[in-house]
């Protein structure tokens, strides 16, 4: 498959939204129930690092950072989001994207990114393993899904040995 990685642009925001709500209906990817609007998206993440996967007009996965804190102490720490098209996974998109992402965010001077991913979601736990994240623990039923079903979600964190090491 040969696609592009490049940064989102706001045209391409159905085409987003459609890959996070294939991500919803997973059951496994977001306690979210429905995509939030452009609007509530941008505002909620940095203005860098916002990429996409492209095969011609197509985007086939996206990747993005939210602040964790609005303390200027945690100016360099990002959560990160990834998803993935229904039919564009398991054919390495997922860790092309993550290893851009982790490029682009120490290029922005973040020097830890992490994941909350739901316990059950292995295929995503495996992919942050792969590009480096490793476990930092786990918060038991810590929210639960429209249908009523708590989950456990799994912490995960890569360093930079780039940013922020002194």
């Amino acid at each position: 498959m040969e696609y592009e990685i490049e940064q989102m642009q706001p045209s391409d925001w159905e085409q987003v939204k459609k890959i996070y709500i294939e991500g919803i209906r997973t059951g496994i990817a977001t306690f979210q129930s429905e995509a939030p609007t452009y609007e509530e998206w941008d505002k909620a993440h940095h203005k860098f690092c916002r990429l996409v996967a492209r095969l011609n007009n197509e985007v086939l996965g996206w990747v993005a950072l939210s602040p964790s804190s609005s303390r200027p102490c945690y100016s360099g720490v990002a959560e990160l989001s990834i998803y993935i098209s229904e039919n564009s996974r398991g054919n390495g998109l997922g860790s092309a994207l993550l290893v851009e992402a982790v490029k682009h965010s120490e290029e922005n001077g973040i020097w830890t990114l992490y994941s909350g991913i739901i316990r059950d979601n292995a295929k995503s736990i495996k992919l942050h393993k792969k590009c480096g994240f490793r476990e930092i623990g786990i918060r038991e039923k810590v929210a639960k899904m429209p249908s009523g079903k708590w989950h456990d979600v799994m912490l995960m964190e890569r360093r930079s040995k780039v940013i922020g090491i002194g």
